[in-house]
């Protein structure tokens, strides 16, 4: 069980070799640990204190469909990171069904009013429409957009969360290579988690795959790769939607197939539509600028400079805590808890909880940032 903890949470016996110099003794079972060095370990591997005293390991299943691959072959192994964000994303979604359903909010319109036999064009014109999401109305930076769509996504009931991090755990980094995002889909409250630790431009093209799973009403976890031929039909459907709703192939043609260096017509066109260059790689390849040979060379040379650049920034989100923690639980969703706590509805404690506060006084200005107080 010792190994497997450690297993599970992705370590080596170096890693927790400075905190717990007696391991490889305990893994041989030469030596056992005392229940304080078992409980100490328990917390450094992520793992509930009761599995340890199990004889075998627990069978953990992902609890929503996983749509994730990894040169088109399914994942199916979670982190416990991953497990433990998406039951925390399960948990809030629960309670703002019940706020919601208290306070007499109607069903989210979006919500399965697609489905993947509406032709891929078809579908992207609709949720552009719906987030007012034209090429002329992205800001001016990759940030300014996100922000904007995020914004449009939650006006229309969908709860949009945001984080890099598991809970308001800065020391444990979510990995984009593991996933990019899920959709945990509810006629009442929809919920688009996005790994925050990838980039900006990334984390666009993962909102609208996401937001595509919430018109089609289908949950899943996903990894968004724009380059996956055989990750299912819904997959797909949900990877063409997003890529026609932020870059349009008919009006985009020409950009794409202009005639100048594949590295500055990726920089360009990006900057424009406020996408990653990787979709729009693959849309200089759906246009015909690219044979499949040339576009799947040319992705893996994109993707891993992509990820040097995530791996280099590390997570780090910065800036104000009153503005990153209402986006990392949704802004809609914070303002629902703080309202029903002032209005006596909700312990604070667990508003504490679910918004990843420890003081009163953090609340109450959280409160007023939000407009609530």
């Amino acid at each position: 069980m010792l190994v497997w903890a450690r297993q599970r949470s992705g370590l080596t016996v170096g890693d927790l070799g400075h905190r717990f110099p007696r391991l490889a003794d305990w893994e041989r079972g030469e030596r056992l640990p005392t229940l304080k060095q078992l409980e100490s370990y328990a917390q450094a591997t992520h793992t509930p204190v009761g599995f340890l005293f199990l004889s075998e390991p627990p069978a953990e299943s992902i609890p929503i469909p996983d749509f994730r691959t990894m040169g088109d072959v399914g994942v199916r192994r979670a982190s416990p990171d991953l497990l433990e964000t998406i039951y925390l994303c399960e948990q809030r979604q629960e309670w703002y069904r019940d706020f919601a359903q208290l306070n007499g909010e109607e069903p989210v319109a979006a919500v399965g009013s697609l489905d993947v036999a509406v032709p891929v064009v078809d579908a992207a014109s609709v949720m552009r429409s719906a987030l007012r999401f034209s090429v002329g109305e992205r800001g001016g930076s990759w940030s300014d957009a996100f922000r904007l769509l995020a914004q449009r996504a939650e006006d229309l009931g969908v709860l949009v969360m945001v984080s890099g991090v598991v809970g308001s755990n800065t020391h444990r980094r979510l990995d984009p290579a593991e996933f990019r995002g899920f959709a945990l889909v509810d006629d009442r409250a929809p919920l688009v988690f996005l790994n925050g630790a990838d980039t900006k431009a990334a984390q666009i093209f993962t909102l609208v795959h996401e937001l595509a799973h919430v018109w089609i009403g289908g949950t899943a976890l996903d990894d968004i790769d724009p380059a996956a031929e055989r990750g299912g039909a819904t997959e797909r459907w949900c990877n063409q939607v997003a890529a026609e709703v932020l870059l349009p192939l008919a009006a985009g043609r020409d950009d794409l197939l202009a005639d100048e260096p594949l590295t500055d017509k990726l920089e360009r066109v990006a900057r424009r539509y406020k996408v990653s260059t990787l979709v729009v790689l693959r849309r200089v390849h759906d246009a015909g600028g690219l044979t499949w040979d040339a576009y799947r060379t040319a992705y893996r040379a994109e993707l891993d400079r992509i990820m040097g650049i995530v791996e280099a920034r590390g997570g780090r989100s910065g800036g104000n805590f009153f503005n990153t923690q209402p986006a990392r639980v949704s802004r809609r969703f914070a303002r629902a808890v703080v309202t029903s706590t002032l209005e006596g509805q909700t312990l604070h404690r667990d508003a504490f909880r679910m918004l990843g506060l420890k003081k009163a006084t953090t609340f109450q200005e959280m409160a007023a940032r939000l407009g609530t107080s």
